[in-house]
């Protein structure tokens, strides 16, 4: 069975647009959760344009399910992670100011910082996962600093999906391959949607979780956040 993680940044943005608490991020996590997503992302940046840090502490103390923080470890991003001990960090290689995450890590010229902070998470009890494209190297990489899952970066099959998707795939099944050779967990996510969740749960294999926010909560504004929930679940797993 694949895990479905909702990414809120989203919802945090429209939030964030009027100044208010409409709509309630705390709220629309524990309502997700009972609709029946597996987890909760959120992607903090230091100018908090969507989720703000007290959000992250907010939510860790209510997230029943996995509780999933993105971020590219500078120190701020560090400290928040070892005070809310989340289930999984997943680290990105995009710098504070990027729109989005738009690579994946060269594990390889990273090798030092990443060995050293995945160290610490796990020595706190705190499961890694890094963010990687379909370059072997560095898949084979994550596993020799000790990571203990990677999330496969899908924009480049989102985006060739509908021209050739078993071209688009292909990667991405000898990615998957190489994870479960080598020991690792599989995730994936960026541009994952209902058009293209299905095909591509069917043909990666050993995928256990998937991370989808901007797809996600906009199909909610016109099927509703619990049908939405079912209909992404019902990709992923029928």
């Amino acid at each position: 069975m694949t895990r479905l993680s909702v990414n809120i940044n989203k919802v945090a943005t429209l939030r964030n647009a009027r100044g208010h608490n409409t709509p309630d991020l705390i709220q629309v996590a524990k309502d997700l959760e009972r609709f029946g997503a597996q987890g909760i992302t959120v992607h903090p940046r230091p100018d908090e344009r969507h989720i703000r840090y007290a959000d992250v502490r907010d939510l860790g103390s209510v997230v029943t399910t996995e509780f999933n923080i993105e971020g590219y470890p500078n120190k701020q991003f560090l400290d928040l992670v070892n005070e809310v001990k989340p289930c999984q960090v997943t680290l990105v290689p995009d710098k504070p100011g990027a729109l989005t995450s738009n690579a994946g890590w060269d594990t390889l010229k990273n090798k030092f910082l990443l060995t050293k902070v995945i160290t610490d998470f796990k020595s706190k009890g705190i499961r890694t996962s890094l963010f990687v494209g379909t370059d072997l190297a560095f898949i084979k990489g994550a596993k020799i600093i000790g990571a203990d899952r990677v999330e496969l970066y899908t924009e480049p099959y989102a985006d060739l999906y509908p021209v050739n998707k078993e071209k688009a795939i292909q990667p991405f099944i000898s990615a998957g391959l190489l994870a479960q050779e080598l020991g690792l967990g599989l995730n994936a996510g960026h541009d994952l949607s209902l058009d293209n969740l299905r095909y591509f749960a069917e043909n990666v294999p050993a995928l256990m979780e998937v991370s989808i926010g901007h797809a996600l909560i906009s199909d909610a504004l016109y099927y509703g956040l619990e049908n939405i929930v079912q209909m992404y679940l019902a990709r992923l797993n029928d």
